[in-house]
């Protein structure tokens, strides 16, 4: 186990046990990779919590954290905006019109992930449109 490795053993091992799909670690230079798919977002925010404890402020810059929510279509994700409704757009960008809002705390159904930052998604009131993936945790 390198020094980083060690650093960091609490990530990795919550990383672990919490279900990460396709982990990978791998130090590169004096900098420790961990990238791997979260089964939802309260997963991915738990591991930089865990981050945030060992290097708070994160400054020492020997980590890249890289976990991603996986969803797919048919899974429901909750609309997670501070307080504010979500946009539901056009198209995958603020550039495009809105069709919709989704409520805050609401759940919605992911059709497509069309990319990391955009998803497709449909409420339950039938508005279907794009939305910021960052304001959505899968379930």
């Amino acid at each position: 186990m390198s020094a980083l490795q060690d650093k960091y053993k609490s990530l990795i091992d919550a990383a672990k046990s919490s279900g990460i799909n396709n982990l990978q670690v791998s130090d590169q230079g004096n900098v420790l990779h961990i990238s791997g798919d979260a089964p939802n977002g309260q997963t991915k925010d738990k591991l930089w919590d865990i981050y945030g404890k060992i290097d708070p402020d994160y400054r020492t810059g020997d980590l890249i954290l890289d976990v991603n929510v996986s969803a797919t279509a048919g899974t429901k994700a909750k609309v997670t905006t501070d307080s504010t409704n979500l946009n539901i757009r056009k198209g995958p960008g603020t550039d495009q019109p809105i069709v919709g809002k989704a409520a805050h705390g609401e759940t919605v159904t992911v059709q497509n992930q069309t990319n990391d930052q955009w998803w497709l998604i449909k409420t339950d009131s039938g508005v279907e449109g794009y939305a910021y993936a960052q304001y959505l945790s899968p379930q």
